[in-house]
């Protein structure tokens, strides 16, 4: 800011010392002063225009590391902010065109300040100019004035409307992103060459862009007739104030010096307030797009720990209860469960089992508190889940779904991220001394190598040249791509690695093969030994191993008791079980 202030009187000054050159040389033609007095003028001119330079090369070094910083500081808290929201807007289409619209704006709106400091260096270098061209005539200024604010009236009518445009075209625009993902990405690369989808997905593409191009088209045409009528508008107005200020000169009421002065300072005045209207413009445009920045930053999340939350337990005494629970996904009529009872011990295995859609999966969201009951209450050691801190109930609760992430990072830090807090610190030591001598670590942090170990992950140590540091997916170089099976039992280590009293594993062992399958359990009864296990899975070579099995169907649990006593009441279970070993008949 001081330097756009330093930098605003350097015209005025630049103009004035140019006058009273012109003067010293049309007076010394008429034996006026010596050429000392020029060189002098000269010399200080130039000191002028030196400092003006370097103040505008500081200020445009400056101004381009802040807008680093404030694109990295939006993006941050981008990131916090959307972490802290509900899973219910994420799973919201209306939220995701405003997350678009915010995300936008974290590196394509920095220039705003920037922006508000120009119009102020602007607005004092024409006050300046102003002020002394209205010594030789006010009406100078009325002329400026028309030249200028029509053009800015039309501006800031079309980029309301360019504004409206972009945000109506928001879906539009996402769409567009997802058909290019479609035809870009690793992920869909195998299905759209196996099933030749790259010419209908271009179509699709044309058919979406030519309708935004066609609504673009027409708005910029008309925008740019209006523009050149005002413009034609102005220049009358500028050549009109022209006309006074060469009229003077010819008639001899001003100087030569003043001539020039008044020439110089009227254009650079007409294009300060030209490029100032503009730039206020802009910031009405740069506003009108922060405003969904700020709009996103104002959604709030419902799920919160209350005041004075309480931690959860160390070590579960009565286990978890659920009391008539029901819950709809919000904008839904239907219910995923309903009027659901269930008691699990706090040592307790049970294992969840129903066909597609009967609620087991909504069940573990609603236990993480990832969603709240839209009736009845969770009870965690006879408390209810919402009177607990949220961060407490989550390091307590793991949860791996049955589609987990997989972390296009290093072999270690997709097991790390299950317990980040534990490692992290770690895991950016490791990032430090690698960037410092090229050499990865040949091992990892205890709990990461305990946890790979556990989940049979650290088996996939023998192929991976980079060990624990290895890159994992194809999206970066040196990355290895692992087989399904192999994933699983990465997402498995990220159970395993946290301090959890509660694990809930939803399909673990869906992509691994029979002899995978039954190692991975053989050792699980161990693993979880003290800590309440809730598993989901359609195998029934799995859920066998399981205390106690609970079959649900349409959102209520119809059964439970043991493999066996299931088998004997010849109920749904029997009839999945049936069906499924058929298979193997």
């Amino acid at each position: 800011m001081a330097l756009r202030f330093s930098r605003a009187f350097v015209p005025l000054a630049t103009f004035w010392i140019g006058k009273l050159i012109i003067d010293t040389i049309v007076a010394a033609r008429f034996g006026g002063t010596g050429a000392s007095k020029l060189w002098r003028l000269v010399a200080l001119e130039l000191l002028i225009v030196a400092a003006g330079e370097i103040l505008s090369k500081s200020s445009t070094v400056i101004e381009s590391l802040f807008g680093d910083l404030c694109s990295n500081h939006l993006s941050e808290r981008l990131i916090r902010h959307a972490a802290t929201l509900d899973l219910h807007h994420f799973e919201d289409p209306a939220f995701h065109d405003q997350l678009e619209r915010a995300q936008r704006q974290t590196s394509g709106r920095i220039g705003l300040l920037v922006q508000l400091m120009a119009v102020t260096q602007d607005a004092l270098t024409l006050a300046s100019l102003g002020i002394a061209v209205s010594v030789y005539s006010p009406w100078l200024l009325l002329l400026l004035i028309a030249a200028v604010v029509p053009g800015f009236l039309g501006e800031t009518h079309f980029t309301a409307l360019e504004h409206a445009l972009v945000y109506r075209w928001t879906p539009e625009r996402r769409h567009l992103d997802y058909l290019r993902y479609l035809g870009t990405s690793d992920q869909t690369a195998k299905e759209v060459q196996a099933f030749g989808l790259d010419r209908w997905l271009v179509r699709r593409y044309r058919t979406i862009g030519q309708r935004l191009y066609e609504e673009n088209r027409h708005l910029s045409i008309r925008k740019g007739v209006a523009a050149t009528g005002l413009g034609l508008l102005g220049m009358l107005g500028y050549y009109a104030g022209y006309v006074i200020i060469l009229a003077r000169g010819y008639y001899g009421t001003i100087s030569v010096g003043a001539l020039t002065f008044l020439i110089a300072s009227f254009a650079r005045s007409r294009d300060l307030a030209q490029r100032l209207l503009l730039t206020l413009g802009n910031i009405y445009e740069q506003s009108l797009y922060t405003q969904d920045l700020f709009d996103f930053f104002e959604l709030k999340p419902t799920i919160v720990s209350p005041p004075g939350a309480r931690q959860v337990p160390a070590r579960l005494r009565q286990g978890i209860t659920f009391e008539d629970v029901g819950f709809r996904y919000p904008g839904r009529e239907e219910w995923a469960v309903r009027r659901l009872n269930l008691q699990i011990g706090p040592h307790e295995r049970i294992a969840l089992v129903g066909e597609n859609g009967a609620g087991k999966t909504t069940l573990t969201k609603l236990l993480a508190r990832l969603y709240d009951p839209s009736e009845g209450r969770i009870l965690v050691d006879g408390v209810d889940l919402r009177e607990y801190d949220l961060q407490s109930l989550r390091r307590a609760v793991s949860v791996i779904f049955q589609d987990f992430v997989r972390y296009d990072m290093l072999f270690d830090e997709n097991v790390g991220v299950g317990q980040i807090e534990k490692v992290e610190d770690y895991l950016n030591s490791a990032e430090r001394e690698k960037a410092g001598d090229g050499k990865p670590p040949t091992s990892s942090h205890p709990a990461i190598v305990d946890a790979a170990e556990k989940s049979q992950a650290a088996s996939l140590l023998a192929r991976l040249s980079r060990g624990y540091r290895q890159m994992l997916g194809r999206r970066f170089s040196h990355g290895v791509e692992l087989s399904g099976g192999e994933w699983q039992k990465v997402a498995l280590a990220r159970a395993y690695i946290r301090d959890a009293r509660v694990i809930v594993l939803d399909e673990p062992t869906a992509a691994l093969d029979a002899r995978a399958e039954h190692e991975v359990f053989s050792r699980f009864a161990a693993l979880v030994a003290g800590q309440i296990a809730i598993l989901i899975s359609h195998r029934f070579s799995t859920v066998r191993m399981a205390d106690r099995i609970v079959v649900l169907s349409h959102g209520s649990i119809v059964e439970e008791g043991s493999h066996q006593q299931l088998l004997a009441r010849h109920g749904l279970y029997a009839e999945l079980f049936a069906l499924q070993a058929e298979g193997y008949r």
